[in-house]
């Protein structure tokens, strides 16, 4: 056998075992999407159809994320104990997939208790953020720096083809349902599909491989620890930030389901028709942000962003004219697109590798508790003013006023390169959370986070070494053929 014969063979399984992690990523990313589309995103409506006051309705969309964040918690310590992110993916995968079986008997039976509902979401978003810290860093580890822009890219494409048909085909099912007078049937088969999609996507992340990784190296941070350490600098300025927006934010963002559906009475047509407008605009405006970033820095965006969100809610207050709506969609997509990547960009600067998983399940938490809090403020002022309209027209105004408050805290933000994030950004993908109307969902951050990863998350940022003007390493003609073999 010739020495280049002999060379070859380890070559070829790399690129083999490569092509198979591609891949099976991709399909794993379609599958999970298209759960996010068909389940998570109707399930605010699956409480109004269930008979729920709109004011419970609104809570599942947040109240349950608290207690999901609270859940992984205990996610770094569990990696370092299997000694795998891989097998802490696939664990609460499937735990994420049974979630949706009580749904589905709920929906077959016709009812729910709250309780059972609250505590089946609180489990669905438990291991979802459960899943993401971990699955960023394998995925880092697992697809190469010289192509993880492209790959990322590609993938981020067919996974939001994929949230937008679940999204509009759940939408018409119901539509198919509400006027057959089989709503609840609808439900049921929207989550059992949910369940199927991903039970198809966890087992394509088994297929999946995984590096040695050294996880004694890994340095855990608690939420105390990240809050105290963050204060004086930079990255706490922009978290104080971003917990101020989302507080103002949630005091309105939960309650524009249960004020289309519960109370102008819209279709589930009408209902899907302002979901997609605001999902499509903020998925097509990444792109041209992303050029702006470039120019003009993350802290610049963020400004553009910040200053664009302020009267959102508001404009919800001068007509419910689906016209009118449509075009306030059209814009909140864009502008809120500007505040998600400028936050990515920003906070993605100031993250080691080393600590990420423990820093990004911290911050999941803080950022469940500011949510939290603020949907209960607005839950409360609903409540107390009978659920009427003019109850909804102070939410979505006192939510404006208090977006205007937090450029003070948006003025003490200051952009630091400690890690520079240098991947191309167009990976950077949208996700419809829960049905929410308008409400900050981070690209790789929050859970939620974009549809560009298979676990709700974008792509790794590049790790030192990996930008463009570096010496390729011997790996690279491997991955650049690997790549090409999934079609990327």
């Amino acid at each position: 056998m010739s020495q280049r014969a002999f060379k070859s063979g380890p070559v070829d399984r790399r690129q083999g075992e490569l092509r198979r992690n591609l891949s099976s990523s991709v399909t794993d990313a379609v599958a999970y999407c298209v759960m996010v589309g068909v389940g998570e995103t109707y399930l605010a409506a699956f409480a109004l159809a269930l008979g729920w006051s709109q004011t419970a309705a609104g809570l599942i969309a947040t109240v349950p994320i608290l207690g999901g964040a609270t859940l992984q918690l205990i996610v770094p310590r569990l990696v370092k104990r299997l000694r795998s992110n891989r097998k802490a993916v696939v664990l609460f995968a499937t735990i994420q997939a049974l979630s949706f079986v009580p749904l589905a008997i709920g929906a077959l039976v016709g009812s729910m208790p709250v309780w059972a509902l609250y505590v089946t979401a609180t489990v669905y978003w438990g291991a979802a953020l459960a899943c993401g810290p971990p699955w960023n860093t394998w995925m880092e580890s697992i697809v190469p720096g010289r192509i993880r822009a492209r790959y990322f890219a590609w993938r981020s494409r067919l996974s939001q083809i994929a949230v937008f048909f679940g999204l509009v085909g759940g939408g018409l099912l119901l539509q198919f349902g509400r006027q057959t007078d089989q709503v609840l049937t609808a439900f049921a088969i929207l989550f059992s599909i949910a369940a199927a999609m991903r039970f198809v996507s966890m087992a394509f992340l088994a297929r999946q491989s995984e590096d040695r990784v050294d996880h004694e190296a890994t340095r855990l941070v608690t939420p105390v620890a990240l809050m105290k350490r963050m204060t004086g600098g930079s990255d706490g300025q922009l978290i104080a930030y971003m917990l101020a927006v989302q507080v103002a934010i949630q005091i309105s963002g939960p309650y524009f389901t249960p004020y289309m559906l519960g109370q102008l009475h819209f279709s589930y047509q009408q209902y899907l028709l302002l979901l997609a407008v605001s999902f499509v605009a903020k998925f097509l405006a990444f792109p041209m942000w992303g050029r702006v970033a470039q120019r003009l820095g993350a802290r610049r965006l963020l400004w553009i962003g910040g200053l664009g969100i302020l009267p959102m809610s508001a404009l919800w207050m001068i007509t419910p004219s689906i016209p009118f709506l449509v075009g306030v969609q059209l814009l909140s997509g864009v502008v809120w697109a500007a505040y998600d990547l400028g936050v990515f960009l920003l906070i993605f600067e100031n993250i080691g590798a080393r600590e990420r998983t423990s820093v990004l399940a911290s911050y999941n938490f803080a950022n469940a508790v500011a949510m939290v809090g603020g949907s209960v403020v607005g839950g409360v002022i609903l409540r107390a003013m009978a659920e009427s309209t003019d109850a909804y027209m102070t939410l979505f105004g006192l939510s404006a006023i208090l977006r205007i408050f937090t450029l003070a805290l948006l003025w003490r933000v200051t952009a630091e390169r400690r890690h520079p994030v240098t991947m191309d950004l167009r990976p950077l993908a949208v996700r419809p959370q829960m049905g929410g109307i308008e409400r900050p969902v981070l690209a790789s951050l929050d859970t939620e986070d974009g549809a560009a990863g298979g676990n709700g998350h974008a792509p790794p940022p590049e790790r030192d070494g990996d930008a463009a003007g570096d010496e390729p390493d011997s790996n690279d003609s491997t991955a650049a053929e690997a790549l090409e073999g999934v079609g990327g």
